[in-house]
């Protein structure tokens, strides 16, 4: 019979999980391949595979480094790594400019309105907002490496940092403490960003699930609408808290005296005006520009109409003065020394992981939308350097990447679009930012509520909640803590749960009893594969999991188990009485020693009861460290086998006839 292959350790060329092959060499003995030891590796060798795998996926860091003739090329190439404007700069064409201008005035309308309502959210002086939109995108067209990011305030960054200050701060009784430590806070979570970077530490954001980010975004967003009600109903006395309960308490104690019908017609009549032109545009691409310049054509047209009605005289609240010009240094705003200065670290990091992760994860899907690869180090190279920056330019935290759909179905070619976005926001700033003086905070707060609105994703929740409830859990809780709670503890039960489950998954692997799958050699789970047959007077086990101190012994114990219910079985079926335990380690990519201690227990174990203990398929990491502890010579070598099928026919070759 013609040897089977599968992935189950009896394909001869198997690999480990690293992509490594498991074998080195391969030997001959009478029952067919057996396994062999891999060449031995010095200390050094190991470490410097542990640094390649750990940060640079594999990859040598210095090879297109050694690769050049010269050390004017090597420092050419160290400058485009750091700055890779200088790369696709030089094939910069007019045809590529034309795409990025379009793009950079079709998201500079829809930026402009948002940076003003988003400095709300975080509480800061609306100018504040205009000034981020106008710093960073030049600082990220000359670092970054996405085409397609459009840079600029965010709106769950913006009410996570807005909260966050407030629990310190109340920035209507101290407004420029409130502002310092908001400086210190950005100064602090661009240090933090651009050192994840710097020390290709960017796994550890991924801590942070993808369904928690899900359940805590749309929390978010449901919080960031609710804060957005005061405005759009014109409530003058608001609480200061951010949980639905409380919101909810203060919009109904208002309702018979606090709202105001014109701000109402003003924010309802809008808000309709925007989430049609929002629907138009998802519906035909062609007609993106719609929901693009929507926010921009309300603001232009709500401000006239309350100029020349005086509805700011009839309780329409009004933006009031914006500060004309550009944004004055704040370096010297910075908190370096003082209680505020711990408590600005703390907020810094927290808020920047978040920009991060959103940042990370947007930039990743474009570019696979477009087929290019983005360096997650170099972005969060480029977000920190922002950030600092920020710092010093009387600015706040940014990684607003939500306008980057826009930018991208805009037609932009490279990071270009940003610089253009800038210039015109330099203008609004040198010329207009007088002209919103009577811009209504209903509109802001109808463009805020229609934008974050995209941030409530039911389906990937939906889809969450079919593939793995463990998941949805962690969705679940992220979202319930954000909106009956607060942002914060929102963020932390999604950490927790993020964390735990981790554990659990790194405590309690997945173990299966595996049978064969008749007129082959190959063998299965027998959950999966219910026509798959037990070997008579044999147990055959697969551990899916590296085995380390923190499962070795839970590992040990459920191979006990499935052996003594497999031998209970099989006794009631009047099988020859069980002599091999087969374990299948081709999942297991790794072992320390509290694992094979657990692997020598199972052994003495087994040899009491006179039960022979077989290995199959183990890695060359595995194999290595069981060679090492001299296991291999405790268990013996020809205990070992390349497959289970191996195993099987050298061990018991009258079981394998009578299957």
């Amino acid at each position: 019979m013609p040897r089977a292959v599968s992935d189950g350790g009896e394909n001869l060329n198997a690999s480990d999980g690293s992509g490594n092959q498991a074998l080195s060499h391969c030997g001959m003995d009478s029952s067919g391949y057996r396994v062999s030891f891999p060449p031995k590796k010095s200390l050094l060798e190991e470490f410097s595979d542990t640094v390649k795998d750990m940060f640079f996926a594999g990859d040598d860091p210095l090879r297109q480094y050694k690769e050049q003739p010269s050390w004017s090329k090597r420092v050419w190439l160290s400058l485009q790594h750091v700055f890779p404007v200088l790369e696709w700069g030089r094939h910069y064409t007019l045809g590529k400019f034309k795409g990025d201008f379009i793009a950079g005035l079709t998201i500079a309308s829809l930026c402009i309105p948002q940076d003003i309502g988003y400095s709300k959210l975080a509480n800061l002086p609306p100018e504040i907002g205009l000034y981020s939109s106008f710093v960073t995108p030049l600082i990220y067209t000359l670092m970054g490496s996405s085409r397609d990011l459009a840079i600029g305030p965010v709106a769950v960054v913006s009410l996570l940092l807005g909260s966050l200050l407030k629990n310190e701060i109340d920035p209507k009784k101290h407004p420029l403490e409130y502002q310092r430590l908001a400086f210190t806070a950005t100064f602090f979570a661009g240090i933090t960003q651009a050192a994840l970077g710097f020390f290709r530490l960017g796994f550890i954001i991924e801590f942070l699930s993808h369904a928690a980010i899900v359940g805590f975004m749309a929390g978010a967003a449901i919080t960031i609408a609710l804060q957005q009600l005061k405005g759009f109903l014109g409530i003058r006395t608001f609480t200061t808290s951010t949980d639905i309960v409380s919101v909810m308490k203060s919009i109904f104690k208002s309702a018979h005296h606090g709202w105001n019908w014109q701000t109402i017609l003003i924010g309802a009549s809008f808000l309709g005006f925007l989430l049609v032109t929002k629907y138009i545009g998802k519906k035909n691409k062609k007609l993106f520009w719609m929901s693009a310049t929507a926010p921009l054509i309300s603001v232009i047209i709500s401000t006239f109409f309350v100029y020349i009605t005086h509805a700011d005289k009839h309780g329409v609240a009004v933006v009031k003065n914006i500060e004309k010009g550009v944004n004055p240094p704040s370096a010297n705003l910075i908190y370096f020394s003082g209680p505020f200065l711990l408590k600005g670290f703390k907020i810094g990091v927290v808020a920047g992981l978040i920009a991060l992760t959103e940042a990370i994860a947007i930039g990743r899907t474009f570019a696979s939308m477009k087929d290019y690869q983005l360096d997650g180090n170099k972005e969060m190279m480029a977000l920190g350097t922002m950030n600092v920056i920020l710092s010093d330019k009387n600015l706040f935290i940014i990684g607003g990447f939500g306008r980057s759909a826009v930018n991208c179905m805009a037609g932009c070619k490279t990071a270009a679009s940003n610089i253009v976005m800038s210039i015109v926001v330099l203008l609004t700033l040198l010329f207009i930012t007088p002209l919103f003086k009577y811009t209504p905070n209903a509109i802001l707060s109808s463009i805020i509520i229609s934008a974050v609105l995209g941030l409530i994703d039911y389906k990937a929740a939906y889809l969450i909640w079919k593939v793995d409830k463990l998941d949805f859990l962690a969705c679940l809780g992220a979202f319930i803590g954000v909106v009956f709670s607060s942002v914060e503890y929102g963020l932390l039960i999604a950490v927790a749960i993020s964390i735990a489950k981790i554990l659990l998954q790194a405590t309690r692997p997945k173990t299966a009893l595996l049978g064969n799958l008749p007129r082959t050699t190959i063998y299965r789970n027998i959950e999966q594969y219910p026509d798959v047959t037990t070997v008579p007077g044999v147990v055959i086990v697969r551990v899916d999991s590296a085995i380390y101190f923190t499962n070795a012994n839970y590992v040990k114990e459920r191979t006990l188990r499935w052996f003594e219910e497999e031998e209970e079985r099989q006794r009631q079926q009047k099988f020859p009485q069980i002599e091999f335990l087969i374990v299948e380690l081709s999942p297991v990519v790794d072992i320390d020693t509290s694992g094979i201690h657990a692997l020598e227990e199972l052994f003495r174990t087994l040899e009491k009861r006179k039960i022979q203990l077989i290995l199959a398929n183990p890695g060359p990491t595995v194999i290595q460290k069981l060679r090492s502890a001299k296991f291999t010579e405790l268990i013996g070598e020809d205990r070992i086998s390349l497959t289970v099928g191996d195993a099987v026919k050298k061990f018991a070759p009258k079981a394998v006839d009578s299957v």
